[in-house]
């Protein structure tokens, strides 16, 4: 064979391929080394995903926030509600108890009228006042006070006045009572108008 036969068909036989030649052969179609990956940059790392996770973390603790925010606002709101139910119920069971005494405080009223209260009647008395003081009940009315149709009931007109310038309570006839703003019984009264 002539020598020109061998020419590009590699290194003859017996003889090693040099360095370069070597460098050459490993490189890849296109200049890139081999097992480069197509299309990353040599040093660049991969994309894990782990930013997709943390975003999704956070989203999910957001939303437990959120739910937990509004079950604290549900507790809140029933806490009100109860006690305010049971405001009522304990409101109503003292309205229910101390109507009935309302009268026997009337009785007390009139004897006072009569003369002073003395002896054990008189301690039983001023007792059962400090009772229902205690329990909210509260006595209103009293000659001078403004005509209020809330808290006063008109048995009757005295005709005019010249010293009052709207409807005055001028005789209570039965005092009134109420617990909180809550009226147990109206004050019982006899009115004057003012003059004109």
């Amino acid at each position: 064979m002539s020598e020109h036969a061998h020419e590009g068909a590699g290194p003859p036989e017996g003889e090693h391929p040099t360095p370069e030649a070597a460098a050459d052969d490993a490189a890849a179609p296109g200049g890139q080394p081999a097992g480069a990956s197509e299309g990353v940059e040599p040093g660049e790392a991969v994309a894990d995903g782990s930013g997709d996770e943390l975003a999704l973390a956070r989203m999910e603790a957001e939303e437990r926030t959120l739910d937990l925010q509004r079950v604290q606002a549900e507790y809140a709101n029933y806490r009100r509600r109860v006690e305010r139910d049971r405001e009522l119920v304990r409101e109503n069971a003292t309205y229910a108890a101390l109507t009935p005494i309302v009268e026997v405080l009337d009785t007390i009223d009139r004897a006072r009228e009569h003369e002073p209260l003395e002896g054990g009647f008189k301690s039983v008395a001023e007792q059962l006042e400090r009772t229902v003081a205690g329990l909210g009940l509260v006595k209103f009315g009293a000659p001078g006070d403004a005509f209020d149709p809330t808290l006063h009931e008109a048995l009757s007109h005295l005709g005019t006045d010249p010293e009052v310038a709207v409807t005055t309570c001028k005789v209570v006839a039965k005092a009134g009572y109420k617990i909180g703003e809550r009226v147990v019984r109206a004050a019982q009264v006899l009115v004057v108008d003012p003059e004109g």
